[in-house]
């Protein structure tokens, strides 16, 4: 008997220590979700100390987005061919050597394509990283406790989003190259803690479809760069609406690719399940709220409320309180009820919070505002992590990697599209309230349309991110009317949160769609429980 299993325990499955491994993704996507929003806090002084071109300065930060919409789903197939947990270390090493090398970007003529390439390769490694990051939460634990698992990863990692403007502020007090390296020794406790928690690997004997991730990888990264550049080319450009219709184009060159693949990259199949596309629908819809709210939040804190980079980073965080409450109790619904109560409260409280939260623009008062963003918050809260365990649960053959590849792949498209509209909605507005107001005062159409124009583009990083200028009689004019620009301001900003409001609306209407019920508990094979 002694023999027999000393002959069996070499070959006994390793269990997951479950909490070490949930601690170890954290860790790992931590990085990702932090430079989402630190750069931009340090950009004036990285632009002061290259001499970079606001355009240049632009690029270095579409650089990171476009190339996390063009390999998403690559590194989700990745994950299941590979082993979600060694892709996640070739992710964090990928993300993390882009980092130091960001950071080491030597000063002269060549700067700014050092950082624009190694910009890319760090979305490369996030690209890489979270699916297969998720992949590990999703593998780890079980269905019945999987709903409160993601809603802890989906909460706390959304929150670091915020910690960046914080976190930026402060080390480039220092030197702005301090916000890259940060990332070494967060990467470090990473890959310790994905060691010691003893992450099973599941790896899926199949080829790499190379021809369907080129597809997607063109077809995604034109849409994206068409949409990222329509606030500078202008809606009206060819380019613009050559990158943005070319791309669809090969995303449709690679649906019909794909079709016939024995092994796809992404098993399109995935969305005859009427819940799994309802829950990509919700999230596209969501998404366009969601990351397009840091950015026009924060500008609105520091151009209306005339608040600090601190302090606009600060009045974010009640939109985060929200959002960290409900993911919890999404999380819990999400185990006891299945995805759909926590996906139509989430909408309806989302659509509810942002139209009030718009409301209360104008009245230039962060304290007053507080309880509409906090409920903003707590609606995208209710979303994210029950609509994307139930899409993950609803996955085919357990491909957790692809499936999580495709929802991710649809967030980032949906804030590529929300930044683009938006921003676009809030130019034209701005400059013709400002145009207005201006012209009251006295000034010329043409003077008045130049302010205007200044305004406009220094508070969107469309240019060069200068001040209004002038002499005489703009400058004066200028001193007297800036209460009623900031005004402008907020005004202008309503109607972008209206928009964030009407899409979580359209959202809440798929919601009702979901079937129910909750995908994974019979067909997947579950992890052995923990120790």
């Amino acid at each position: 008997m002694y023999a027999e299993q000393n002959d069996i325990a070499p070959t006994a499955p390793r269990v997951p220590r479950q909490s070490l491994a949930l601690a170890a993704m954290l860790f790992a996507v931590a990085m990702t979700f932090i430079d989402q929003t630190i750069v931009s806090i340090a950009a004036p002084d990285i632009v002061r100390e290259l001499g970079l071109s606001a355009s240049g300065m632009q690029w270095v930060v579409n650089a990171y987005l476009l190339s996390l919409a063009a390999f998403f789903a690559l590194g989700g197939r990745l994950a299941d061919l590979l082993g979600p947990r060694r892709v996640v270390v070739v992710g964090t090493l990928v993300f993390v050597i882009s980092s130091v090398l960001c950071g080491c970007v030597p000063e002269g003529d060549f700067a700014q394509t050092w950082l624009i390439v190694f910009r890319a390769t760090q979305g490369l490694g996030a690209a890489l990283l979270f699916p297969a990051a998720l992949a590990v939460v999703v593998a780890v634990f079980p269905v019945q406790r999987r709903g409160r698992a993601l809603a802890l990863f989906f909460g706390l990692s959304g929150a670091l989003t915020a910690i960046g403007p914080l976190l930026g502020g402060w080390l480039t007090s220092w030197t702005w190259r301090a916000i890259f390296w940060v990332n070494v020794p967060v990467a470090v406790v990473a890959l310790v803690l994905t060691v010691l928690a003893r992450i099973p690997d599941r790896r899926r004997d199949e080829s790499l479809d190379g021809v369907g991730a080129l597809l997607i990888a063109v077809g995604m990264g034109l849409s994206v760069l068409g949409f990222q550049q329509a606030a500078s080319w202008g809606w009206n450009s060819a380019a613009t609406w050559g990158c943005i219709a070319g791309g669809l184009v090969v995303l449709i060159l690679f649906w019909r690719y794909e079709r016939d693949r024995r092994h796809p990259l992404v098993n399109l199949a995935v969305f005859q399940d009427k819940a799994f596309t309802v829950d990509s629908l919700v999230l596209f819809f969501a998404m366009l709220a969601f990351v397009p709210v840091f950015f026009f939040a924060s500008v609105y804190a520091q151009v209306s409320l005339s608040a600090s980079p601190d302090q606009a980073a600060l009045y974010l965080l009640y939109f985060f309180a929200g959002f960290a409450i409900a993911s919890q109790w999404g999380g819990r619904m999400l185990d006891r009820q299945g995805p759909r109560p926590a996906m139509k409260i989430g909408t309806a409280l989302g659509a509810v919070g942002f139209y009030l939260w718009a409301d209360k623009l104008t009245d230039l008062s962060m304290h007053d505002q507080w309880p509409y963003v906090a409920l903003a918050g707590a609606g995208i809260g209710f979303i994210l992590a029950p609509a994307s365990t139930d899409a993950v649960n609803r996955s085919i053959g357990a491909s957790y990697g692809e499936v999580t590849g495709i929802t991710q792949t649809v967030r980032n498209y949906a804030a590529s599209v929300g930044l683009a509209v938006f921003g676009t909605v809030l130019t034209h507005t701005m400059t013709d309230k400002v145009v207005s107001t201006l012209r009251s005062h006295g000034l010329s159409s043409t003077e008045a349309h130049g302010v205007a124009d200044d305004i406009a583009q220094a508070v969107t990083g469309n240019s060069d991110a200068r001040q209004p200028t002038g002499t005489g009689v703009t400058a004066s004019t200028m001193r007297e009317v800036m209460s009623s620009v900031r005004t402008d301001f907020a005004e202008a900003n309503q109607r972008v949160f209206y928009g964030m409001a009407i899409a979580l609306a359209v959202g809440f209407l798929c919601a009702l769609r979901h079937p129910g019920g909750r995908g994974g508990t019979t067909e997947q094979e579950e992890p052995p429980p923990a120790g």
